[in-house]
């Protein structure tokens, strides 16, 4: 077949064989085409129309591609749509080759490793992850893992225990996992429990051999060891790592010079926040339909630049475990709180700084277009600034941020004196660099623009020294530009000017100075083209030097922007500075839920509430009360007030003092994991299991409904067995919130289980939900009233009650325990029918009626009931 292959497709189909599992968009001329099974993707992502292409005696094929300037409107739809893009260039000038152009690949877009502006998210990292492990021990894994975004130059690498490496993993959601192919089989089961979905890579194991990977470290970084990076001991870390720089490289033919150093991620540094406690706090993303909204982030957002906006995800995603890292944010946080104008002429100044991580990566990487460079200046230039207004505010942590802070003002001056303060994008247009910053161009630039003056100006001195008053200056496009002059005048033209053409009625000339100015009209395109482009590649050269401290001014920047965003938030929203000791107490004043006060309608206010907590006297509550009184909003506003303040911010209360927390667990609500072939109730108890498994008593425990997932009884059985052995053996402070009455029991037997309940309000048949946390138990959970109130029509709502009425008179033993429900006291419908048009016909026990009537039945619980019924049920028997 490759015999009758055109010498076009033979070149095509010997690269695409090299990147068999991506979309290979193929330079011809002025356009990308694609071919094949490739056309038929790009044709249905894209949304281009599928054509054919003959390919000499091997027949059509299908054909799809686009013109080359819109490869940043089309590359990144192939992306998204989840394919791998190898962009394949013409590596010589057409023009001058011999038979068919050479190409080769550029560079391979993947979903992890992607510079191109319509693929990043302003305040989102792209991170590729690579894991590597060995076992231990015992049978364990052991992970080597390193993280990598090629579009901000950031390099991390840990190690983690297999325990631990789901929860890392969902923290930091990468884009692209790369596996060592004998490893995925084994790993596969971890990669697919993944919430984020990454795209998946497996690369040849020896990549993974760690004195190649160590070596690729090494001669990237063009150092003699790695102990300057504090890794040189982390084995696994230093082979996921050297992996994934040989991934990146072999994608990136432009090379990776953003990435300028490896940072060891210590997760001790760190509290640990596993998947279900993210997503039931909401903290990044929201589990209702709210756009934009609905989320902690969204609250606390009020970064003024995209890598402040990176770094603030970060920090909520990462609460703080080091008392003294969280006191410097939060005194940083005090000081531009305090100092209002300051802030604001701060949040001023951080709004005019462009990106400056992604904008020196594409200066590092040759993809920075003039106006990047440009913008870069204009951020660097805020600096000084910055650093004046950050002199009068009282922090430590502020003032050694502006101390690192370097204003560069040698490369801010060179981009200044270079380029014009607002240039084009596209090199060749001669509006790129300043007038008198290259005197070759600066000729150039004028032919282009003052051609035509340049020509009437030398047709008047033409005039003036000749005498000859019908001298024209014309051009055509066979001759180019001549000399015009009547034959009556012919005894008049000068020795120096050369005869071009004779006409009837005149002779053409030309003379060296018009020589001179048709050669720079002429060719002013081209050579401003090859200048500007010559002349930036310098500039950029020199900007680039500057890589890795431009990359440290932008971290610091982002700092700054996140604490003044903390500053700023807290003012907005009366948030105050909580007191965080070593304590184990939990003391909270008028908390609020920052995220719920902000949805409220207009008009209406959050209720605030109180917590109180500690080892001693208050280490669980046993939160009891209807539905929608608040009680999960309770519950999550104060693991947000703990988060919040770990992470150096302000929190919504009158006041909020505790001790360091070292996690936060969640167990609020459950759905089916259907894919796994995972049931409600199993992913409720796996959750649970993990607490139990994992929590201290520095730990701060949420359950809400524990159990709620099986039957009555064993849901019971369980969800007090786990408030016991929480208690007993963890000794961490919880808030349990539960539908189950009888668990308000356990604070009769544990000195340390205290029962509190949400206040409802009873005004005849309206039930008033008042929000307020108070201490004691409740034992009625006004479900009927929900239901109401969702609609429910009329017919169900009172049938529900005269059903609700019978199993709360009928549902006692004799043994004070709680009994099944006897159903067969429910009559159907009908039979209720029946039995009311045949009523007065009945014989009443004037008995019965009496003691019914005298069942205060407010003031009994449902054992109390169930032992009435029992007893009513064993007379009627009796009676019969």
């Amino acid at each position: 077949m490759k015999s009758k292959e055109t010498p076009l497709m033979r070149q095509y189909n010997q690269i695409k064989q090299k990147y068999e599992d991506t979309i290979l968009l193929f330079r011809l001329g002025d356009f990308y085409e694609t071919f094949q099974d490739d056309a038929v993707k790009t044709s249905q992502a894209c949304g281009i129309t599928l054509t054919k292409r003959n390919n000499g005696a091997a027949g059509d094929m299908p054909l799809a591609g686009f013109p080359h300037h819109q490869l940043d409107t089309y590359l990144p739809k192939l992306v998204k749509a989840g394919y791998r893009v190898a962009v394949c260039e013409q590596l010589e000038d057409p023009k001058l080759a011999k038979g068919i152009v050479k190409r080769g690949v550029t560079e391979v877009v993947t979903p992890g490793i992607a510079l191109y502006d319509k693929l990043l998210e302003a305040k989102s990292n792209t991170f590729v992850a690579t894991l590597y492990f060995k076992f231990e021990k015992g049978g364990s894994k052991r992970f080597g893992i390193a993280l990598a975004d090629a579009s901000t130059g950031e390099f991390y690498c840990t190690e983690l225990s297999q325990s631990n490496i789901k929860e890392f993993l969902e923290g930091i959601a990468p884009a692209e996992i790369i596996l060592a192919k004998p490893q995925k089989k084994e790993l596969a089961e971890l990669i697919q429990s993944l919430s984020s979905e990454p795209a998946i890579t497996s690369l040849e194991d020896w990549i993974f051999e760690h004195e190649f990977a160590k070596d690729t470290l090494l001669k990237h970084f063009e150092t003699q060891n790695l102990k300057g990076f504090g890794v040189e001991e982390l084995e696994l870390a230093v082979t996921a790592a050297g992996a994934t720089i040989y991934y990146i490289k072999d994608t990136q033919q432009s090379g990776i010079s953003q990435i300028k150093n490896l940072s060891l991620y210590n997760t001790s540094d760190f509290m640990m926040l596993d998947y279900s406690t993210r997503k039931n706090l909401e903290i990044l993303f929201s589990n209702s339909d709210i756009k934009n909204g609905g989320t902690l982030i969204s609250i606390l957002d009020k970064t003024c630049t995209p890598m402040g906006g990176r770094l603030l995800k970060k920090w909520i995603s990462s609460p703080l475990n080091s008392l003294q890292a969280i006191q410097k944010r939060l005194d940083a946080v005090e000081s531009l709180y305090l100092h209002n104008d300051k802030r604001e002429f701060l949040r001023l100044h951080l709004n005019a700084i462009s990106d400056l991580e992604r904008l020196v990566t594409k200066v590092a990487t040759g993809r920075a277009n003039p106006r990047d460079i440009v913008n870069i200046k204009n951020s660097l230039d805020k600096i000084p600034i910055i650093k004046e207004i950050l002199t009068g505010v009282n922090s430590i942590a502020l003032a050694s941020v502006s101390s690192q802070l370097d204003e560069l003002r040698t490369i801010c001056e060179d981009i200044e004196n270079a380029l014009l303060d607002e240039p084009s994008i596209n090199l060749g247009s001669g509006n790129v660099f300043r007038r008198n910053y290259n005197q070759e161009l600066d000729s150039y630039t004028e032919a282009k623009f003052q051609g035509k003056n340049w020509i009437n100006e030398y047709q008047e001195r033409e005039r003036s020294a000749t005498g000859i008053n019908s001298l024209k200056v014309g051009f055509n496009n066979v001759f180019g530009y001549y000399i015009d002059i009547t034959r009556i005048h012919s005894n008049k033209v000068p020795e120096h000017y050369q005869r071009k053409q004779t006409l009837t009625n005149s002779e053409r000339y030309m003379t060296a100075e018009l020589k001179d100015i048709e050669e720079k009209i002429l060719n002013a395109e081209e050579k401003i083209g090859l200048i500007e482009t010559t002349l930036f590649a310098e500039l950029r050269a020199k900007v680039a030097i500057y890589t890795e401290t431009i990359q440290k001014n932008a971290q610091l920047l982002a700092s700054i922007d996140c604490l003044q965003s903390y500053a700023q938030v807290s003012v907005e929203n009366n948030y105050v500075k909580p007191l965080i000791n070593e304590s184990t107490d939990l003391n909270i004043v008028k908390g609020r839920h920052p995220v719920v006060e902000k949805l409220l309608p207009i008009g209406e206010t959050y209720t605030a509430n109180n917590t109180t907590m500690n080892n001693t006297e208050e280490l669980i509550h046993i939160i009891t009360g209807p539905n929608m009184s608040g009680k999960s909003s309770y519950l999550r506003q104060t693991a947000l007030i703990v988060l919040m303040g770990q992470i150096g911010c302000f929190v919504p209360a009158e006041s909020a003092e505790f001790g360091l927390v070292d996690r936060i667990f969640t167990r609020v609500g459950a759905q089916d994991n259907i894919t796994a072939g995972e049931s409600t109730f199993l992913v409720e108890m796996q959750e649970a299991a993990n607490i139990m498994n994992n929590a201290t008593e520095r730990s701060l425990i949420l359950l809400d409904e524990v159990g709620r997932g099986t039957a009555t009884f064993d849901g019971i059985s369980i969800a007090w067995s786990i408030a016991e052995y929480i208690h007993n053996k963890i000794c961490a402070k919880t808030l349990f919130a539960t539908h189950y009455h009888e668990l308000n029991d356990l604070a009769t037997r544990y000195s340390k289980i205290v029962n509190y309940s949400v206040e409802v309000i009873e005004a005849g048949h309206t039930v008033i939900f008042s929000h307020n946390v108070v201490k004691g138990a409740t034992d009625h959970s006004f479900g009927i009233f929900v239901a109401k109130m969702a609609g429910m029509p009329y017919d169900v709502i009172t049938r529900a009650e005269e059903i609700l009425e019978i199993l709360e008179n009928g549902n006692e033993d004799g043994s004070g325990a709680k009994a099944k429900p006897d159903m067969s006291k429910v009559k159907s419908k009908k039979q209720k029918h029946q039995t009311d048009q045949l009523a007065i016909f009945e014989f009443r026990d004037d008995e019965l009626r009496e003691r019914l009537s005298e069942i205060k039945i407010e003031n009994i619980t449902p054992i109390q009931a169930l032992q009435l019924l029992s007893d009513l049920h064993i007379e009627a028997k009796k009676s019969k």
